[in-house]
């Protein structure tokens, strides 16, 4: 029996060898683990750093066009004012222009129509003062001469 106590002390120490082993494997491992990590942390890092800058370059080449945005739409503004303004001008013309233009048709009427209705009625009277003559005379005739009967009367 005094194998016994001298192999459980060899199972002990292999077996102490072997944590030993397994511990320094995985301190080895975490140092790489951590080693890659500080690898990624610092190419996030430079990353950052671009996109930082790319960022702070796209403002500063941002700003002058937003800048002239701003200006346009200003002066499109100003247009549109102008514009409605001279819309109101025009339509102010417009009615002015038909006010003028019926004006002008009462005073042609006034002037040309009522002095040729005038006109009208006198050589309407004039005709109807012949015909009253023509009528005289040819009563005159009548009364001169004896009246036949209907000459288109057979009978």
């Amino acid at each position: 029996m005094t194998d016994w106590p001298q192999l459980f002390l060899g199972v002990i120490a292999v077996a102490t060898l072997v944590m030993a082993l397994i511990q320094v494997g995985a301190i080895i491992a975490a140092a790489k683990v951590a080693k890659q990590a500080q690898e990624a942390i610092g190419k996030a890092q430079q990353a950052v750093t671009t996109a930082q800058q790319t960022i702070t370059s796209v403002r500063e080449e941002i700003r002058p066009l937003i800048a002239k945005a701003n200006a346009l739409v200003d002066e499109a503004s100003k247009t549109a004012a102008l514009a409605t303004a001279q819309a109101g001008k025009v339509d102010r013309l417009v009615s002015d222009l038909s006010q003028k233009v019926e004006e002008t048709s009462t005073i042609v009427q006034q002037a040309i129509v009522r002095p040729a209705r005038e006109g009208i009625a006198i050589v309407a009277a004039l005709k109807a003062g012949l015909s009253v003559l023509r009528a005289g005379n040819d009563w005159r005739r009548r009364a001169s001469r004896p009246e036949e009967e209907d000459p288109l009367f057979i009978g």
